[in-house]
């Protein structure tokens, strides 16, 4: 099973970008969502996470307001649309996904998640 992370880019202060992940096999089932990201030199954080009941969570003190997490199930599909990017923004994203949920799970955690994608490059300029 792999996770196809694709929409980076180059994008000025302002912009906006959509990013999709989509799962390799259709039969695979998918219960939690996330998005993540890695600036270069920094250590890789939660953005925003999607579970099969709708439940979301965003990174409140950096993208709460600007970032819009949603799916499409029956495409197996997840995507974050980025809006008033800001030069912070720029890193690798990936998504993960998870094949349980448990209501106790915040999934805002790395190791929630058993399944990554490649990541795709965001890159904002100022």
């Amino acid at each position: 099973v792999q996770l196809q992370a694709s929409g980076g880019g180059y994008v000025q202060a302002g912009g906006s970008l959509r990013l999709s992940c989509v799962v390799s096999e259709r039969t695979f089932k998918t219960y939690v969502w996330g998005w993540f990201r890695q600036a270069p030199g920094k250590e890789r954080e939660f953005v925003a996470t999607l579970a099969w009941n709708d439940r979301t969570t965003y990174n409140g003190d950096s993208v709460k307001g600007r970032f819009t997490i949603s799916k499409d199930s029956a495409e197996n599909t997840v995507y974050l649309q980025m809006n008033r990017l800001r030069p912070e923004d720029t890193a690798v994203y990936y998504c993960a996904a998870s094949t349980y949920y448990k209501r106790t799970y915040s999934y805002t955690n790395q190791n929630d998640y058993g399944y990554w994608g490649q990541g795709t490059l965001v890159t904002v300029s100022s």
